[in-house]
């Protein structure tokens, strides 16, 4: 196979129908015609490319024949990987990186420059927020940080400069959910991208751009793969705009995902849909027993009638809530708030006490002290992130056992 990745127009595949449904594409699109005829995507494990002779070589190196060159910018396995996410989020291309904060790093560097202005929600997962408001506001980049879902806020904060509008939704750790066709009208009136993470959902439940969103950010570590086996993240969007901005600031820093890393990816995906509808729905089935348990201040979820953003969430997410549960124990002042948290954490034996999500297995952690505790305490505090916040990501674990495993340390409060 002797194609770059980086059009996909212009790369065989196999022809599927054109009315097949996302089941159907998460198994089946990205895959090329092959010589060998395997029914499994080959996995490419090599630096580089073989060339017949130098001219060759350096037409392919100056993008004037259509080949594979270098594994850190074109690999036919990447390829797949791309080709399957950009068909599940409806947009023309996908670039692959190597974590979901590479796919930041690489969608900020791409479009934006020194003096250029960003306006992202303060619910946001805590490295985004550092990597915005210390790392590229190193390099002139403004940052504004906004409520999630106060669209006054939203529209307060563009400025003549605002060149990217970037929002979680739902948010990490209190699913806060904004509206994204809301802010993309505010964001396109203004001149401005908009970027939505979709980690928390995936396209299994929700596709931002069918909402009016430019970019879709996705961390692959998490439900694209589904079982904490690798790291990998990628930027969906207009192949025009990630071919002319992105694709060459992936060739010069080498944000890029291994082969391997986008196999186990592309396997992933093909049961995206299937986790995605069980471990919602025993996610809501675990945040409606937390919201009965006396112990228990407050449960986050969308898929709750008592969650602020509740009708938004079923309209966005296909009826469903997402796998991820919040829920704040009870205790008076941080310090016993905190410990109490602790308490329940590690009182667990079946929750896997791990910052990750997106797992088969249940894991368990203490925001405020692990995903979100490089930010000062006041950011925390202006993310609702409390000391006694306690963050779920609900796998395939039997529902009565993680009950039974949160009431362990429960009754201890």
């Amino acid at each position: 196979m002797t194609m770059k990745p980086t059009n996909p127009k212009k790369i065989p595949r196999v022809a599927l129908p054109a009315d097949v449904r996302p089941d159907t594409l998460a198994v089946r699109e990205g895959l090329p015609p092959s010589a060998w005829g395997e029914n499994s995507e080959a996995l490419f494990l090599t630096s580089s490319f073989v060339h017949p002779d130098a001219a060759t070589a350096a037409a392919r190196f100056a993008n004037e024949e259509e080949a594979f060159t270098y594994s850190r910018f074109s690999n036919p396995t990447v390829m797949m990987m791309e080709r399957r996410l950009a068909a599940l989020e409806r947009t023309s291309g996908c670039i692959a990186t190597s974590s979901g904060m590479a796919a930041i790093t690489l969608l900020v560097m791409g479009l934006l420059k020194a003096g250029d202005h960003v306006v992202c929600s303060r619910s946001v997962f805590g490295s985004t927020i550092k990597l915005l408001q210390s790392e590229f506001g190193k390099f002139g980049v403004q940052s504004t940080f906004v409520s999630q879902t106060d669209l006054a806020e939203w529209r307060a904060a563009i400025q003549p400069n605002t060149r990217l509008l970037f929002a979680e939704t739902p948010s990490n750790p209190l699913t806060e959910v904004c509206d994204i066709r809301a802010l993309a009208d505010i964001a396109h009136a203004g001149g401005a991208w908009l970027a939505v993470d979709n980690c928390f959902c995936s396209p299994a439940l929700q596709r931002p751009v069918e909402y009016g969103a430019d970019f879709v950010i996705h961390s692959g570590t998490k439900y694209l793969d589904g079982q904490g086996r690798v790291i990998a993240g990628a930027v969906c969007g207009p192949q025009e705009l990630i071919d002319q901005q992105l694709v060459p600031v992936m060739r010069s820093c080498g944000l890029s995902l291994s082969p391997f890393n986008a196999w186990v990816v592309l396997k992933g995906m093909e049961t995206l849909s299937i986790r995605m509808r069980e471990q919602s729905a025993r996610a809501f089935q675990l945040a409606a027993w937390l919201e009965a348990q006396t112990q228990v201040d407050r449960v986050f979820y969308p898929g709750l009638a008592s969650h602020p953003q509740h009708a938004l969430a079923m309209v966005q997410q296909g009826g469903l809530g997402g796998t991820v549960v919040s829920f704040v124990v009870r205790g008076e002042g941080a310090v016993a708030a905190r410990a109490n948290a602790f308490a329940v954490i590690d009182h667990t034996r079946i929750c896997s006490i791990t910052a990750n999500l997106g797992d088969t297995k249940t894991t368990i952690t203490h925001p405020a002290s692990t995903s979100h505790g490089r930010l000062t305490e006041v950011q925390r505090q202006a993310a609702g992130v409390a000391q006694g916040l306690i963050r779920l990501a609900v796998g395939l674990d039997d529902v009565e056992d993680l009950k039974a495993d949160l009431l362990r340390g429960l009754v201890t409060l």
